[in-house]
């Protein structure tokens, strides 16, 4: 049995210059987990797989398309490949998140 506790994972490089940590990366699917602090946000981006995001702590702001919604905990997201969707942490609390993209992206996401 494999078990990945989040804060055992590097942080990752990313454009959106924020807290982004890898924990389970295989062909079918990709799982990130996030921690926006307050005033960080996933600058918007289009990928080319459908995602979903899943706020484990905080109240992030998430657009999909052209809708925000500030989503509160325990909260699934979904977003649609293709669709433009960002996560932005507007309250003084940090704010994590688990991004699952399937499945796992072959070509590059597209940064707005």
């Amino acid at each position: 049995m494999k078990i990945v506790h989040w804060k055992n994972e590097p942080i990752r490089e990313t454009p959106h210059k924020v807290d982004v940590r890898a924990l389970y990366d295989k062909t079918d699917a990709e799982v990130r987990h996030i921690t926006l602090q307050p005033g960080e946000q996933l600058k918007p981006h289009i990928t080319p797989v459908d995602v979903f995001f899943f706020v484990i702590e905080g109240t992030p702001s998430v657009l999909v398309g052209d809708e925000t919604v500030q989503v509160e905990e325990n909260s699934l997201v979904e977003s649609p490949k293709g669709i433009i969707h960002s996560l932005l942490n507007e309250s003084d609390k940090p704010a994590r998140i688990l991004v699952v993209k399937t499945p796992k992206p072959t070509n590059t996401t597209r940064l707005l």
